[in-house]
């Protein structure tokens, strides 16, 4: 079994690998309205990051980021004016290799009952009991932030179920945590990765990532562009959604090319005015927290947004299979109505800028070479 994994790992790292990127360093001044950019935000959400690293061992690498030791003394001095802590604790390096790509996710609600009843019919998975989750990392440190998921058949490690084959047949070997009124809504939810569920009791929860199916993701925008359903100027989540109440005989059929599935796992509110916790754990904060590709970008790192649309200051503190590249960031912008409008039209093409603390870029130099 380790072998295969092991062959396995190799193979995926080198079909996934990125292209040779940079970084390149410029002053603050070269940070398209960084002047007039509230950074306050960015500085309880960094506060946070500090508390997630201060609990690793000081060596754990970050990658170009050097390691959390690194970042002990900015984490120390965290606090104050914003933008004199920023300007007086890092340096800024554009991060080149292309133009960048951002997106926007957001914390979305959905209405369900522990009981299967009426309007409740769509079952919410927790993790199955016979899923396998491989950590690629752990057999090549090029493959950091890779991992692959299946089930076990016999000595071999075969595909989990498909979305469409899930949707048909049930999961026998998972838990359903409760049942939602809304198939759709709950294929968002997947999408954003956590959200919020609010039970037929009146109580509400969190609803935070437990795993996938492994499977491939597929954008259904795209699949509808491609079926001539929709304009490639006129896909939002917003028009997706209106697309699929329009077309209940088709729901299945188009959420099912998507052969991706989420398993979430139950957590208390707390903070309601954060997100779920990201990748790093701790919880998101809207307009000011930010997914990378955590295979070449550092989780705790402040990142600097400079795009046609949005200018800001954002807390590498999440990932996601569909971040993908340098230059590449997916903007939280909270939960409500009001954020998923805001995520849903969010796509813009710009700069991305990383501020690394002062020591490290010192012994980095003006130009360094992202493997």
């Amino acid at each position: 079994m380790a072998i295969l994994l092991a062959a396995l790992a190799l193979w995926y790292g080198y079909a996934t690998r990125a292209k040779p990127q940079a970084l390149a360093r410029v002053s603050f001044s070269a940070l398209p309205g960084w002047a007039d950019t509230d950074l306050a935000p960015a500085l309880a959400a960094f506060q946070q990051s500090c508390a997630a690293l201060a609990k690793k061992p000081p060596s754990t690498s970050m990658g170009y980021a050097g390691t959390f030791g690194d970042w002990q003394v900015a984490c120390v001095s965290a606090g104050g004016d914003a933008r004199e802590f920023f300007a007086g604790n890092f340096t800024p390096y554009e991060l080149e290799g292309g133009p960048g790509l951002f997106t926007g996710y957001y914390e979305p609600l959905i209405s369900g009952s522990r009981t299967q009843h009426g309007s409740y019919q769509t079952p919410v998975y927790g993790m199955p009991d016979d899923l396998v989750r491989a950590d690629l990392g752990a057999f090549s440190p090029t493959l950091k932030g890779e991992h692959i998921s299946g089930r076990l058949q016999g000595h071999a490690l075969v595909p989990y179920a498909a979305r469409d084959e899930i949707t048909r047949t049930g999961i026998a070997n998972a838990r359903i945590l409760f049942w939602c009124d809304d198939p759709v809504g709950l294929f968002f939810l997947q999408i954003q990765g956590s959200g919020r569920v609010r039970l037929d009791d009146g109580t509400m929860e969190r609803i935070a990532y437990a795993g996938e199916n492994g499977r491939p993701y597929t954008a259904i925008g795209r699949v509808l562009i491609a079926q001539g359903q929709l304009t490639r100027e006129a896909v939002s989540l917003a028009s997706i959604r209106a697309w699929l109440k329009a077309h209940p005989e088709r729901q299945n059929e188009i959420l099912g090319t998507n052969q991706s599935y989420i398993f979430f796992r139950e957590a208390p509110l707390g903070d309601a005015r954060l997100g779920s916790p990201g990748t790093l754990g701790v919880g998101l904060t809207p307009g000011a927290s930010a997914a990378v590709d955590m295979r070449l970008n550092a989780l705790g790192a402040p990142y600097y947004v400079a795009a046609e649309s949005t200018k800001g200051l954002f807390i590498a503190q999440d990932t996601g299979g569909a971040i993908r590249g340098l230059a590449r960031a997916d903007i939280f912008f909270g939960f409500g109505e009001k954020a998923e409008a805001q995520a849903g039209g969010m796509k813009a093409r710009g700069r991305m800028f990383v501020l690394l603390p002062n020591a490290l870029a010192e012994r980095l130099g003006a130009y360094h070479r992202v493997p």
